[in-house]
């Protein structure tokens, strides 16, 4: 797209017009119309415009060659630089700053903010006196006009056909009727060194050099041919750029179905990598079931069979405590006896003690090799060994 028209009404003081006046603007005097009961608001559906990183309005918007849109800010703090920052598609600048400005989205910008003054509740405020509310917009020189002014620059620009609207019916519009109804275009400047500079406007398209040329340079250079007119061209851009477009769709239709794929693989990775899981977890829970069950068994057995080596065991530690403590009464007996007894005790209680003593000497301690050993631990060990 051709850039929009910058805010210089100079540029249009000079220039020499050809085609018959007409009458495109509403005439001074005439009543405005009246106010829409309820103003639109400027629409939401253009952040386009802006960084699609910082998703802020900038004048300095570059067109990477992933044909995403950042501001400089955004590739000066771009990290690592030489890489897009949203797909990561690497910018052949060393420098890590495109070349190519995106002129669309800088023009759309400045459009945009041209509507949004008329738009405000308050108006815009004319463009030359600076003091009257304006009125009237005039697209060619992009000014807002109040009702005085605008005589003047009928009268100034009565061999023109200059565009004029009512700011009222501007504001009744839409954004987007706005922006195709200030669609236009521009004077496309000679090509050759010095003549873009000296006003040269160019109608010609060179197809061997690829430049517009002005009418001079075609006729004087031999060297420029074929010539093509410069609509023509520009329409022959914007229809190649169109086909490009369409051959894209379609492609883009094969990687969108890559894609699905791609994502239904990964949920079924994902899918089986959970049921995985669950089963692993099953698995084991189960497992722990049956050790758990093994366990209770293995002890009950060993339970059972210790049981009665237990109770033997008992019987005999109470038959060997018992002992144990009459041995040891015998002895504190004769200790005492020695000590303290006299003749008589001596001779009445000497043939009982010594009766019991004999008895104790002939006992006989228990074997305690079997006695301490376990019992039958074969099918315990069998069955651990299984596990």
């Amino acid at each position: 797209l051709p850039p929009a028209h910058t805010l210089s009404p100079a540029s249009h003081l000079d220039g020499s017009g050809t085609t018959a006046p007409t009458d495109m603007g509403p005439q001074p005097g005439t009543p405005p119309c009246s106010p829409p009961s309820q103003q639109p608001a400027v629409e939401d559906d253009f952040q386009f415009v802006s960084c699609e990183r910082c998703r802020k309005e900038s004048p300095n918007l570059k067109l990477l060659t992933c044909l995403h849109t950042l501001c400089l800010d955004c590739l000066s703090e771009n990290k690592p630089i030489g890489q897009c920052p949203v797909c990561r598609t690497a910018i052949p600048q060393a420098s890590g700053i495109p070349n190519m400005d995106n002129l669309l989205f800088t023009n759309l910008q400045a459009r945009l903010s041209i509507y949004k003054k008329i738009s405000d509740s308050g108006g815009p405020s004319c463009s030359r006196c600076q003091g009257e509310a304006a009125t009237v917009w005039c697209s060619e020189c992009e000014e807002f006009l109040c009702t005085k002014c605008f005589e003047d620059h009928q009268w100034f620009f009565k061999k023109r056909s200059h565009e004029a609207k009512k700011v009222e019916e501007l504001r009744a519009d839409s954004a987007h009727r706005f922006l195709e109804d200030t669609r236009k275009s521009c004077n496309l400047f000679c090509s050759s060194p010095g003549h873009a500079n000296q006003g040269h406007i160019s109608s010609i398209y060179c197809k061997k050099c690829k430049r517009a040329l002005c009418c001079s340079c075609a006729l004087l250079d031999s060297h420029h041919a074929p010539f093509c007119d410069i609509h023509s061209e520009t329409r022959r851009r914007q229809e190649e750029l169109g086909t490009l477009s369409r051959e894209l769709k379609q492609k883009r239709n094969g990687f969108e179905a890559t894609y699905a794929g791609l994502k239904d693989e990964a949920a079924r990775l994902e899918r089986v990598q959970r049921e995985m899981r669950e089963l692993i977890h099953q698995r084991v829970e189960q497992l722990v079931g049956l050790i758990r069950r093994e366990e209770e068994e293995l002890l009950g057995l060993v339970e059972a069979g210790q049981e009665q080596g237990r109770r033997e065991l008992s019987r005999e530690l109470e038959r060997v405590e018992g002992v144990l403590r009459r041995m040891e009464a015998g002895e504190q007996l004769v200790e005492k006896m020695n000590l303290y007894a006299t003749e008589q005790e001596v001779m009445d209680m000497q043939p009982f003690i010594k009766d019991s003593l004999e008895e104790l000497q002939r006992l006989q301690p228990p074997v305690t090799g079997d006695r301490t050993q376990p019992g039958d631990l074969t099918e315990c060990r069998a069955r651990l060994q299984a596990l």
